[in-house]
């Protein structure tokens, strides 16, 4: 890693050495900056054709934003937050820990307050830290993808196009049931089906069969096989939710119409 005027850069090659520069030239005219880290596949040597970079920025304002901009023919996406917004990210993907992915296993390019250690230390520890989902928050991921796989069959022979774009819906949920009941958080989606055959190899296989599969009938058949694996459903079963109170007279939107939306 090279260090220049403070920025540690990492041994890239071109043409992504080039943009990560322009981009941080870029970042440091337009932020208050108090870290970046860069992250993702360009970082560790495993970039594709349509890769891009993904550039953390911790700054000091009060205010979270987005950036996506091309650097040197290179697709470069910013992420501007506070470490307020830092944390209340860490605590919201319990499922999927993107944010403390990116923090914790990216490339530190500038360091210039403790709170950039500080966040990469929580974000390790997260990382590390299985998803835990209780009882009550098992089932009502397995009754989401039983009910969304039945909706698919409903309208299977009526509009199987649609039925189609249902059911992926469906395997998807069954997948990520899989990891979230093994304790395991879920992968990057890039990741997904890799990461589902060192989980479960048979399952994996289902799985990529599945995507693979020509046609619609064969697809429905290897969804019932991942369902009966995943979720132990192939449609409706009985269950009920735990009782929830409400000391106002809030109330949120109905699951009937969760369920339709």
């Amino acid at each position: 890693m090279n260090t220049d005027n403070g920025l540690h850069w990492p041994n890239l090659g071109e043409p992504y050495n080039q943009a990560l520069r322009e981009a941080v030239a870029f970042i440091l005219d337009r932020f208050e900056v108090w870290g970046i880290i860069a992250s993702g596949s360009i970082l560790d040597g495993r970039a594709d054709p349509g890769s891009d970079l993904d550039i953390y920025v911790v700054h000091a304002k009060p205010l979270r934003q987005r950036v996506q901009r091309w650097f040197n023919g290179v697709p470069c996406e910013i992420f501007v937050n506070p470490p307020a917004a830092i944390r209340r990210y860490f605590e919201g993907e319990r499922d999927r820990p993107s944010t403390a992915a990116m923090l914790a296993t990216g490339k530190v390019v500038l360091d210039r307050h403790p709170v950039v250690a500080e966040l990469r230390a929580e974000a390790q520890r997260r990382l590390e830290t299985p998803p835990n989902l209780s009882a009550a928050e098992l089932t009502m991921r397995r009754y989401g993808a039983a009910d969304v796989y039945e909706n698919a069959q409903d309208i299977a022979v009526r509009d199987p196009a649609n039925a189609s774009l249902i059911l992926h819906e469906a395997v998807r949920a069954m997948l990520n049931y899989a990891f979230l009941s093994a304790n395991h958080p879920l992968p990057r989606v890039k990741t997904m089906l890799p990461a589902l055959a060192e989980l479960d190899p048979t399952l994996g296989a289902l799985a990529r069969a599945y995507y693979e599969a020509a046609d619609a009938p064969a697809r429905f058949v290897l969804a019932a096989q991942i369902a009966e694996r995943t979720i132990q459903a192939t449609g409706f079963f009985e269950w009920e939710s735990t009782p929830d109170s409400f000391p106002d007279s809030t109330i949120p939107d109905s699951p009937v119409e969760e369920a339709n939306a």
